[in-house]
């Protein structure tokens, strides 16, 4: 599995559309609030030329690819973060994903009201932002309040904790997303031990119909959505439900090609996938042979031991040692063996640390 999406937005912003379009998936989208109550799940295949690439050299008769869940979570309302709508329950739901599309709606249609009456992008947006942080703040403050005894008592490693709360509270109760150092190991457990939703990884999903969709970041509403997200350190990607559609019915080649007649350079799934692993700071790497060829997503900086376990537990608890030929060298010299004969292959020990692209085998003993 690649990571979670989790959409979130108001209701009625085309977000089940969206869902079932991105997913090809079949949540119920209709025109009134919380058509979805429980979370739809939809899992897709990760497109990546360079396992097609590896397929074909290596004649490999089965292909694997890495897979996106998206999570159609129920509509925000104001009010969320004190219990308004479906509150803590849809507050719950978020917190099970590794990333958050906040769903925006560019579109006009007569036909589908809007939860407010009127079409205002950036007033949705400030809306979730500001929910999602007023519930994180009422969540620390509880907390807070909770641990009164232990700051007192309480040792030091309980006292940092309690002040990295503190002073959480305090950048959210002045409108501000805190910035967490992905750098700092310690900062990163106290935010996950508090359970944060603001932080978690995000991006801005506007959903456009063709015409906005062409005139995307030239037009006053999506300039504004631009700018406000980019203020909460946000990408803004555009994704046109209907194009989705229309691409999902069509071969790979003819899907290229027909992105290619409209000046189109990539898919709104693809953007949404590659936004996904910058943010989530993701990597691939690949096993390619004549029997199969497939793709792994790990962490950027995970270690040669940790990568094995994720094709088998057994192989991270009796690594020995990884074999490693670059992508690049397995084009060049058209496979594995031809690579390995021409002097690309590398050992690589447990301190190794993985390189996107790497082309992998494995020797353990258990």
């Amino acid at each position: 599995m690649g990571f979670s999406c989790g959409f979130v937005g108001l209701p009625n912003v085309g977000k089940s559309t969206l869902f079932n379009a991105l997913s090809r998936g079949s949540a119920a989208a209709a025109n009134f609030p919380f058509c979805t109550i429980e979370p739809n799940t939809g899992i897709v295949a990760v497109p990546d030329k360079r396992l097609d690439k590896l397929v074909e050299i290596e004649k490999s008769a089965k292909v694997v690819p890495t897979s996106l869940k998206f999570i159609d979570i129920a509509g925000l309302v104001e009010g969320a973060s004190q219990g308004q709508g479906l509150g803590n329950q849809f507050l719950g739901h978020i917190r099970t994903v590794d990333a958050v599309a906040h769903v925006v709606r560019l579109f006009a249609d007569d036909d589908v009201v809007h939860v407010a009456g009127k079409l205002d992008p950036l007033r949705d947006l400030e809306l979730i932002i500001t929910e999602l942080m007023l519930a994180d703040l009422d969540f620390i403050e509880k907390k807070l309040e909770k641990s009164k005894k232990l700051i007192r008592a309480g040792d030091a490693e309980t006292k940092a904790e309690l002040a990295f709360a503190s002073e959480m509270a305090k950048k959210l109760a002045e409108g501000v997303i805190p910035q967490i150092d992905k750098d700092n190991q310690t900062e990163l457990d106290y935010c996950k031990s508090l359970g944060l939703i603001s932080t978690m990884p995000a991006f801005v999903c506007a959903n456009v119909d063709e015409a906005s969709f062409r005139s995307f970041g030239t037009d006053e509403k999506s300039k504004a959505i631009i700018e406000y997200a980019a203020k909460h350190n946000m990408e803004v990607v555009p994704v046109c439900a209907k194009l989705e559609s229309e691409l999902a019915e069509l071969a790979p080649e003819e899907a290229e090609l027909f992105l290619s007649e409209l000046g189109i350079q990539e898919s709104g799934l693809s953007r949404v996938i590659h936004t996904g692993y910058r943010l989530l700071d993701y990597i691939t790497f690949f096993t390619a042979g004549p029997t199969e060829s497939r793709a792994w997503t790990v962490k950027a900086g995970t270690a040669a031991p940790q990568a094995a376990g994720k094709i088998h537990t057994d192989m991270e608890r009796g690594f020995i040692r990884m074999e490693v030929i670059s992508y690049d060298d397995m084009c060049k010299y058209n496979g594995w063996n031809a690579a390995k004969n021409a002097g690309k292959l590398r050992i690589e020990g447990k301190e190794y640390i993985m390189r996107d692209g790497d082309a992998i085998f494995v020797r353990f003993s258990v």
